[in-house]
């Protein structure tokens, strides 16, 4: 029997107990779906008349055209949050006391306040349409959190690093482009596919302010009178999207995650010998 640093190789009655607690585990998962399933088929959430409207044509255009909206809003939201946490992220590592203060400050405002609040904010106060309300208050938010994980992510770079490559007379910028950006980037990727989920998920905001993406398109759906008010159909089609989506992501900063942490590997380069030795001086004798 062997053992490790860190703990000991589970014997006879360990193994037994293990096994017992996930039999017991499996068994209540297991209990607790089927009483799901038994409520639902209880209160007929499986009739024809619920899930027969997403056999139309109409309703399966509201649905991808509200999919459509969504992956926009969220390209949309993406794409100009890390920009605008890259322009915050310098303003903060900035040698200037003033444009540090004003990033800092506008930086923690943002980070502070609640997506919603913004949202509603630009949409009914600056009387803005709904989609660029939608992106704007997904932005402030977003940009404001990745431009501190851009700042930690340079930070994280080790000083001599920074120091060497002044020595050779590099400047601030170079150092950022050459230097500390893309080793930061090794530390920073994983952070921000996390924080690009919160983006995707934060997109479904938009129904309240009468965006039409996924979840204003299920909405309809499921308040229809016509439809019988297929309220668990809809929310049993659409929840499993929006998880594929945000686990795809999900899995992306996994992935990212993994590959960073194993270790770079360097190949070395082999150097040919000269088939005949050449002479030691020019005109002398030949190295034997």
């Amino acid at each position: 029997m062997t053992t490790t640093a860190l703990y000991d190789i589970p014997g006879p009655r360990a193994r037994r107990r293990h096994l017992t607690y996930g039999l017991v585990a499996t068994a209540a998962i297991l209990a607790l779906v089927g009483w799901v399933l038994h409520l639902l088929f209880d209160t007929e959430q499986f009739t024809y008349a619920k899930w027969n409207p997403f056999a139309y044509e109409g309703i399966q255009e509201l649905l991808l055209r509200g999919l459509g909206n969504t992956l926009k809003a969220f390209a949309l939201a993406a794409v100009l949050s890390l920009a605008l946490g890259a322009v915050l992220a310098l303003g903060r590592l900035s040698e200037h006391r003033v444009l540090r203060w004003a990033a800092t400050l506008v930086v923690e405002f943002f980070r502070a306040m609640p997506v919603l609040v913004m949202i509603f904010f630009i949409f009914v106060a600056l009387r803005v349409h709904p989609l660029p309300a939608l992106v704007a208050g997904l932005t402030l938010y977003n940009g404001s959190v990745l431009a501190e994980v851009f700042r930690t992510g340079v930070n994280s770079v080790e000083r001599g690093q920074r120091e060497a490559a002044y020595s050779l007379g590099m400047r601030k910028t170079q150092v950022m482009t050459y230097v500390l950006v893309p080793q930061g980037v090794r530390a920073m990727l994983p952070a921000i596919i996390s924080q690009l989920v919160v983006a995707l998920k934060d997109t479904s905001l938009g129904f309240l302010i009468t965006y039409e993406e996924f979840l204003h398109a299920g909405k309809l759906i499921a308040s229809n009178l016509d439809y019988d008010l297929p309220f668990i159909p809809v929310v049993m089609v659409i929840s499993p999207i929006y998880i594929g989506m945000c686990m795809l992501l999900s899995w992306c900063a996994t992935w990212v995650a993994r590959k960073e942490r194993r270790s770079p590997k360097t190949k070395g380069l082999e150097v040919a010998a000269p088939d005949e030795p050449g002479p030691l001086l020019p005109g002398g004798p030949t190295k034997p």
